[in-house]
């Protein structure tokens, strides 16, 4: 089984505020806001949803191939990439342009802010994933990138009867009814957390529970409430959260949960199991500044998940595994 990865890379700026947004907001004034926030610290670090999913997989030991453009300043990101284990070669280098850049700015209640330039991601639209030779046993990620791109990823699975994730994750906003309607047909699988449902459905006219019922697993995710997988059945999996020893950045913590859930379905895991890997991984994300600065070998994540969830062979086999 492949799991290929589609979605942004990006160099992620991020920055934090020594207060809470909130104050420094007028209600009354918001039709002419302007606002700036002075932060005490900044950090280029490697991201992307693309990259930031893939990372997750390849520390849980697979090797991901990502589908994706980056700019002519990608070099140190691809070979960096490669000696994580991932399969760098679905990526497009656009010399005359930039690698997506993505600019957070987050407070001490963890909201943030955020920009976005898209750069090189605009080709993503010119990529194809017909010639990779996918099967009905292979899953394919698609993730926030360019608008069009997305929709053509899911044409094209649907056409090679290959299952398909879909993420609209921060790219909800941009995203019309017909893309969101478009990425949800013939998905396996829908991924997004409560804020992200509750937008698709006011884009699409549909209900947050018809979203949920028209595919066959649906995952919202709700921070620090945990987790909720919905089943084709009616089944639903409450999943918790996993400990964490300091909440130090949100960022990335999402694409790490999706990462661990995509590891569990490949591995055939139940519902609870994929879905708790998912939590850790998240757990992972957000103890560490930045989206791919953590790191952990496979018996770390065995021995912290018994820890907090219990013994489960499934995930004991991810040592043996890694063996091999």
């Amino acid at each position: 089984m492949r799991i290929v990865v589609t979605g942004s890379l990006a160099y992620d700026y991020i920055m934090n505020f020594p207060g809470h947004f909130k104050d420094h907001i007028l209600p009354d004034k918001v039709h002419m806001l302007t606002v700036s926030f002075l932060v005490e610290s900044m950090r280029r670090m490697r991201g992307g949803v693309a990259g930031n999913i893939a990372y997750t997989l390849a520390l849980l030991g697979e090797r991901p191939l990502v589908v994706a453009s980056a700019g002519g300043d990608f070099g140190e990101y691809r070979k960096w990439m490669e000696q994580q284990g991932i399969d760098a070669g679905g990526i497009a280098e656009i010399e005359e342009d930039f690698t997506a850049s993505c600019f957070i700015n987050t407070d001490e209640s963890n909201n943030q802010i955020v920009a976005f330039y898209p750069g090189a991601m605009g080709e993503a639209k010119n990529l194809s994933l017909l010639d990779l030779g996918l099967g009905e046993e292979d899953l394919v990620v698609i993730s926030p990138t360019d608008p069009e791109a997305m929709s053509r990823y899911a044409d094209e699975c649907r056409q090679l009867g290959v299952r398909f994730l879909f993420d609209p994750g921060k790219q909800t906003p941009r995203l019309d009814g017909e893309h969101i309607l478009t990425g949800l047909e013939g998905a396996s699988v829908l991924i997004g957390n409560d804020y992200e449902f509750a937008m698709m459905a006011r884009k699409t006219g549909r209900s947050e529970e018809e979203l949920i019922s028209s595919v066959p697993l649906a995952v919202v995710t709700r921070g620090g409430e945990g987790s909720t997988i919905y089943a084709e059945d009616g089944g639903k999996v409450e999943i918790p959260i996993a400990p964490i020893s300091k909440l130090t950045d949100p960022t990335g913590a999402g694409d790490a949960y999706i990462g661990g859930f995509v590891f569990g379905l490949a591995r055939g895991f139940s519902l609870e199991v994929a879905g708790r890997v998912a939590a850790l991984a998240g757990a992972y994300a957000i103890e560490h500044q930045g989206c791919q600065e953590h790191h952990y070998t496979p018996e770390e994540f065995v021995e912290r998940y018994e820890g907090a969830f219990g013994p489960s062979p499934e995930v004991e086999a991810l040592v043996e595994s890694a063996k091999r």
